[in-house]
């Protein structure tokens, strides 16, 4: 049985989480439903699911993943920074990944809902940096446990087992690194940036080259 360490993305999305400005909330994200308010709120319920999922204990009513910003409270930010290092913790109990475990509603084996846990903080990581302008770094061996778990329902044989859960699989260049290589499984484009924040870099790319 392999212990997945959720510590060091923990960190780093929390760090994330901890630096969102609230003139930051109201932006898209690759999310197209999302706002960085509403990822934020999405990310601190998966949090509390797969937290209670590793305990093998219910949610209490009204809790668990969502998507509204109107939701997050006063010191948001401190809490689910501190809730996602609760769920790294959780994850490192061997007794986690025995038997089976739920989380949104779906019932899994633990091995696999740890699986789904890491890849969601790491996926949603990614949203919330690209959203918000920030560097994302992610652990070598966070990434290699996502690309393993992303493969297994990423072929065009295993598109029923997808459903609609992520967007198609995008392609990649042969020598992408392993987080763009993650990103086009999950239906991502690394390259992905607000409208606004493109425009701005064309107009400057436009301006430099005219000097």
């Amino acid at each position: 049985m392999e212990i997945l360490e959720l510590g060091p993305v923990a960190r780093e999305v929390g760090g994330l989480v901890a630096g969102v400005r609230d003139d930051q909330l109201a932006l898209p994200t690759p999310c197209p439903a999302y706002t960085v308010a509403d990822l934020a709120d999405h990310l601190g319920g998966l949090t509390l699911a797969f937290t209670a999922a590793a305990h093998k204990s219910p949610l209490g009513d009204g809790a668990g993943p969502s998507g509204d910003g109107a939701r997050l409270e006063p010191g948001w930010r401190d809490r689910i920074a501190r809730d996602l290092v609760i769920l790294a913790e959780a994850w490192r109990n061997p007794a986690a990944y025995r038997g089976t475990a739920s989380a949104g509603g779906v019932t899994m084996d633990g091995a696999e809902a740890a699986a789904v846990a890491l890849n969601e903080v790491v996926v949603h990581g990614w949203d919330l940096a690209a959203a918000t302008g920030r560097p994302y770094r992610v652990d070598p061996a966070a990434l290699d446990a996502c690309l393993a778990f992303a493969a297994s329902f990423s072929t065009p044989e295993s598109a029923d087992m997808r459903g609609d859960a992520f967007g198609p699989v995008l392609p990649v260049a042969a020598d992408a690194d392993d987080l763009t290589r993650l990103l086009a499984l999950m239906g991502r484009d690394a390259g992905w940036a607000p409208a606004e924040r493109t425009l701005n870099d064309a107009g400057a790319s436009r301006t430099r080259r005219t000097r």
